[in-house]
């Protein structure tokens, strides 16, 4: 068990499946206790029951972070119930994938509702209890907030938007005690390949990123909590995410020759989501 963990409390949204999942269950393990919100409350229950499993107290929070007000409700229902917030990570997301003129301004809003707008009401309302115990703010970004495949504009514009909120923001909160910690994975075991740009969930659809170079959830959830108790700026997760963002930040024609070359884009939509525009 860490000392750094051991008995605070953490809220993390978009807890109910992969990598926002796989933190709950570390941060049981490093002795913390735990607000878990997300919409799919049975999968909150289940997770929250596993954690209580090691001792620690897990409140499961129903909370949809593209409402006004439920991201509010969700902190202060937390922090009544556990006494205060040490972490809060700002996990929430989904990708909205497809090229530019295939996709509508409604594909766009939808996308920046969750991953950007969600992250600033979870910054917004999290942010006067992190002050007073000099906390820990965690945002889940992506490698593709520092390279932009075909056909991942919507989520890239969102991620990069999101890189840039985590780099202005711990600027401004450095002085207050807050850190921020950006978290930039590459291919983490996830549902991100089985939602549709509606954000609806196909289980029958397989991850079309091979085995080998996806990184298990929990590996990832260790590097991010030992990353937020060492204050980290930003961390990269994966070999290959470390290795494309340092290639782009320094022969970035490198990476946009590749790219041209091998055809390299974005995922497709799982199987099974509609064809054509959103609306």
């Amino acid at each position: 068990m860490s000392a750094a963990a051991a008995g605070h409390a953490v809220l993390i949204t978009g807890a109910s499946s992969g990598i926002g999942a796989a933190l709950a269950r570390e941060w049981a393990r490093e002795g913390a206790d735990l607000a878990l919100a997300a919409r799919r409350v049975d999968r909150l229950e289940e997770l929250a029951a596993e954690c209580r499993t090691r001792g620690r107290r897990a409140l499961v929070i129903p909370c949809d972070v593209t409402r006004d007000g439920d991201v509010e409700r969700t902190v202060a229902t937390a922090r009544e119930a556990l006494g205060r917030l040490d972490v809060v990570v700002a996990n929430a997301g989904f990708g909205v994938v497809g090229n530019v003129e295939r996709l509508t301004l409604a594909d766009y809003r939808r996308q920046f509702e969750t991953n950007v707008f969600g992250v600033l009401r979870t910054v917004y309302a999290a942010l006067p209890e992190l002050r007073t115990t000099r906390g820990r703010l965690v945002v889940m970004g992506s490698v593709s907030g520092h390279i932009a495949a075909p056909g991942s504009s919507a989520y890239s514009m969102s991620k990069f938007a999101v890189r840039a909120l985590s780099n202005a923001l711990g600027l401004e909160l450095a002085r207050s005690g807050v850190s921020v910690t950006l978290i930039t994975p590459g291919f983490v075991v996830s549902e991100i390949h089985q939602v549709d740009n509606r954000g609806v969930w196909h289980p029958e659809t397989g991850d079309i990123v091979p085995g080998w170079l996806r990184m298990p959830a929990e590996t990832a959830a260790r590097q991010i909590v030992r990353a937020a108790a060492r204050r980290r700026r930003e961390v990269v997760i994966t070999a290959h995410g470390k290795a494309a963002v340092f290639l782009h930040r320094h022969v970035p024609w490198l990476v946009t020759s590749a790219m041209r070359r091998f055809g390299i884009r974005g995922r497709s939509e799982p199987a099974g989501a509609p064809a054509g525009r959103s609306s």
